[in-house]
């Protein structure tokens, strides 16, 4: 899996797409990373959480891991832009389910539109290695896509996930088919459901977790 081919023009892509729908997903729960001193950010893509996290917290220190360079290069282009200092931030070109991580104490993790990329037996692994050097108090901050359980929102959220899904697979090869629930394997490390919000008739989902 590789998104190297779509990351000179993958802001400009979501732009044209969704708008600012996406961005209102991954920022829903900014505000409670206020106190956060240590953050790993996985498949943060092109910065487009990285950024705003930087600009609110003055104090945090963040590990980047993506599997495309392209991507990382495009992240460090946004901190440019931004006027931010790019030595608050480790950048790791990574597999994240070969990553070996080598350090530990995360108090604060997000993943936006990331855990949708996996299978089921690699989101169980990969969700298994992050609690590991999670902190025992970490925040855990998603945004990714869903489906309503009826109606028509459901059959609209199919049909544009279908779509998406055989796209992603063609041009990065994405491992997976299909959503896979996050939500009870998040409940068996150890992690609670402090607050999820829906939008655009429940295809997009920003969820804040909390261990312990």
């Amino acid at each position: 899996m590789s998104f190297d081919r779509l990351a000179p023009i993958y802001r400009a892509m979501e732009a044209v797409l969704a708008g600012n729908k996406l961005q209102r997903c991954r920022t829903a729960y900014l505000a409670r990373t206020a106190k956060a001193r240590k953050a790993l950010l996985l498949g943060e893509g092109h910065g487009r959480f990285l950024v705003p996290l930087l600009q609110t917290n003055p104090l945090v220190q963040v590990t980047c891991v993506d599997a495309s360079a392209g991507m990382l290069t495009q992240m460090k282009q946004a901190l440019q832009r931004a006027g931010l200092d790019t030595d608050r931030v480790k950048f790791i070109h990574a597999n994240a389910l070969a990553w070996q991580p080598e350090e530990s104490d995360y108090d604060l993790i997000s993943t936006h539109f990331f855990l949708d990329c996996f299978t089921a037996e690699q989101l169980d692994a990969l969700l298994a290695k992050l609690t590991t050097i999670a902190a025992p108090d970490a925040t855990w901050i998603i945004s990714d896509f869903s489906a309503p359980d009826h109606g028509l929102a459901r059959l609209r959220a199919r049909m544009i996930l279908w779509s998406m899904y055989r796209f992603f697979r063609v041009v990065t090869r994405l491992p997976a088919s299909h959503l896979v629930d996050y939500t009870e394997r998040l409940q068996q490390q150890g992690f609670q459901l402090n607050a999820r919000d829906t939008f655009e008739w429940g295809l997009l989902r920003a969820d804040c977790w909390q261990r312990g």
